[in-house]
């Protein structure tokens, strides 16, 4: 909830983390079955690595894919309505917020404490 609540989506405006927090929390829980479900099926059904394909590993590939899912255009007043009312934070957020949560992200992106999404690992929420 805190993590959230420090993430400003308009000059201003920032979400509320205690309102998206079952979202959230969803979104984090979702986002890390998902991934150990891939690596498993990656595991069993490629001998552990995925191929490179235009460059991307399999893992960057797996969280490029959870980034497209929430890319969105939307009006300055849209976002501001749903931030307010919306139980799910905005996309960008939906993306940001959850993969700087998750270990296996920083490992395929190469992520360093000086990179602007870097979360100290303490910092970190799990789930599970």
């Amino acid at each position: 909830m805190v993590q959230f609540d420090g993430y400003e989506v308009l000059p201003g405006l920032k979400i509320n983390g205690r309102q998206n927090l079952g979202e959230n929390i969803g979104d984090l829980g979702g986002l890390s079955v998902a991934y150990a479900a891939y690596r498993s099926f990656v595991q069993e059904k490629q001998g552990g690595n995925a191929p490179i394909l235009d460059g991307y590993t399999g893992d960057q590939r797996f969280f490029l894919a959870w980034a497209q899912l929430w890319r969105n255009i939307t009006s300055e007043g849209e976002t501001r309505r749903r931030t307010l009312a919306d139980p799910h934070s905005p996309g960008e957020f939906r993306v940001n917020g959850i993969v700087r949560n998750i270990d296996a992200w920083y490992k395929a992106f190469n992520i360093k404490p000086a990179d602007k999404l870097y979360l100290a690992p303490e910092k970190r929420v799990k789930i599970w």
